[in-house]
């Protein structure tokens, strides 16, 4: 007889301190990653010679987002399987695919190498919704969940400091550092392999502490108390070792009832375990969509914006910006807008990483005093629908003196990390509660996680495209622009989002939170 036990078990009804922070430092070496290349992606198309220059931010976004491409295919497949493996081993393999994606884009030499590149790191991941789906099954409390839920939007925001600088500070160390990279040097050859190299190093790191320290969260796979294996897991057979175990009755795997519907009592803030019919679970009910249909349209606009940053940052400045507000008026007003505004792309590196701390002030502060006081389905509601703002104030800047031209920046950086970061964990926070069991939180995370990678396929060739348009007819706004429309867009279609419970954990129609 094999026996097994659970040395240390941890309390449902406490915080998940440790797993999450270990869960967390998996989770942060891949917006490393994924961010590092956003500073030198123009560059390195036009290095590439495919085109013309002013194609060039056409096919950086083609080359952003293949990954998201491949993401998107085999994002529910990943799901799926998380449900009959294991989380932590689908988790472990993302980041593999990741590293070796890395390596590969350092190494390319023309974009058929880098797309191949990113286009494997995307089919092998599948991180996005496996966390998301570990998140929820640590969480059993619902007044942990704002805590929790903005945890990852957090450490996303700590990669999105770190891999903006590593990718500007280190992208063609020749041209930058001379005198430490000579020319005819490994790093000259290959200028955007060193912060590849560097970005692989950390997701190794990951990859070494989550095989080791990382617990599987799959509720079928939690260790057993003191049980031989051939045990039968009746009603009175604990799952965990806690001192009440033997007051709730376990899941019996063998129950024919198993894996079939299960409800969740809008006046109770725990899954429900009483079968609500014997059929199959669906994912494609009307609530799940209309929350991954919401979730979809902001990953959209939002990767828009991470794609058109650093080009019309970048993009060559005209001596038309001496003009003043009354001549910018009489020439076309809001649709004459030539050109960027002509930043170095360590200026633009360096930009990127204060936006990144920017989004962390927001997560950590701001997030979960506006959450509790707020609630968490209004405050959805409130940022969805003035979220357009973001865009329409991005062109002003071409307008703005010099002088003043880096404080204005970081203002809309500042009212653009407002509205993003506080939006992301909202989303998650709703996509929980709209499945309808545990046993499909890991297929519909799947399922929005390749909504979203899908998003974020087309957001970047779609506004590149856009901004090439509009550079050619003086008017790069009009990127912009779109993105204010798919924001407007979304804003409508948030009020199709209901929920199931209040703030307050008690049951409650979309029509009287809205009230």
């Amino acid at each position: 007889m094999t026996l097994t036990r659970r040395t240390s078990p941890r309390n449902p009804d406490e915080f998940p301190t440790v797993q999450l922070f270990l869960l967390a430092i998996v989770r942060l070496a891949e917006p490393i990653a994924l961010t590092s290349i956003f500073p030198y992606a123009w560059a390195l198309i036009k290095r590439f010679q495919i085109g013309s220059e002013d194609d060039a931010s056409f096919y950086a976004g083609l080359l952003i987002s293949a990954f998201s491409l491949a993401e998107a295919l085999m994002g529910m497949y990943w799901g799926g399987l998380s449900d009959r493996v294991g989380r932590k081993p689908v988790l472990l393999l993302g980041c593999v695919g990741t590293m070796f994606s890395m390596v590969m884009v350092g190494f390319a030499q023309n974009i058929w190498v880098a797309l191949l590149g990113r286009t494997i790191g995307g089919l092998l991941n599948g991180n996005i919704g496996v966390i998301q789906t570990m998140v929820g099954e640590l969480v059993t409390k619902p007044e942990h969940e704002p805590r929790a839920f903005s945890i990852m939007p957090f450490v996303w925001s700590v990669g999105t400091i770190i891999g903006p600088m590593i990718g500007g500070l280190f992208a063609d160390p020749h041209e930058s550092y001379p005198h430490l990279v000579p020319k005819g040097s490994l790093f000259d050859r290959f200028p955007y392999l060193l912060p590849n190299l560097i970005c692989a190093g950390m997701l190794l790191v990951s990859i070494v502490l989550g095989y080791f320290l990382l617990e599987e969260t799959h509720p079928d796979m939690q260790p057993r108390v003191l049980l031989p294996e051939d045990t039968f897991v009746s009603e009175n057979t604990p799952l965990i070792e806690t001192s009440d175990a033997m007051k709730r009755p376990a899941v019996d795997l063998r129950d024919e009832n198993y894996g079939t519907v299960r409800s969740r009592d809008a006046r109770s803030t725990e899954w429900a375990t009483k079968d609500l019919e014997k059929q199959p679970v669906s994912i494609f009910c009307k609530r799940i969509m209309a929350v991954i249909l919401s979730l979809s349209i902001f990953t959209y606009h939002s990767m828009t914006f991470d794609h058109l940053l650093p080009i019309f940052f970048e993009d060559d400045r005209t001596p038309s910006h001496s003009l003043t507000v009354i001549k910018t008026l009489a020439r076309g007003g809001l649709f004459y807008s030539p050109g960027g505004l002509g930043l170095s792309l360590q200026a633009v590196g360096f930009i990127m990483a204060v936006q990144g701390a920017i989004a962390l002030f927001m997560q950590a502060v701001v997030f979960p005093v506006m959450a509790e006081r707020v609630g968490v389905y209004r405050l959805f509601v409130l940022i969805t629908f003035f979220h357009p703002v973001v865009y329409l104030i991005m062109p002003a800047l071409l307008y703005v003196p010099e002088g003043w031209l880096y404080p204005a920046i970081y203002f809309c950086l500042a009212v653009r990390n407002f509205f993003s970061i506080l939006l992301y964990p909202l989303l998650l926070i709703l996509i929980k509660e709209a499945t309808p069991s545990l046993t499909v939180l890991g297929r519909v995370n799947g399922l929005a996680a390749s909504a979203g990678a899908a998003c974020r396929m087309v957001a970047p060739p779609v506004a590149g495209y856009l901004y090439s348009v509009g550079k050619k007819m003086d008017c790069t706004a009009l990127a912009w622009y779109g993105s204010t429309l798919v924001a407007i867009i979304g804003a409508v279609q948030c009020f199709s989002v209901k929920r199931a419970r209040d703030d307050r954990g008690k049951g409650v129609d979309v029509e009287e939170a809205v009230e």
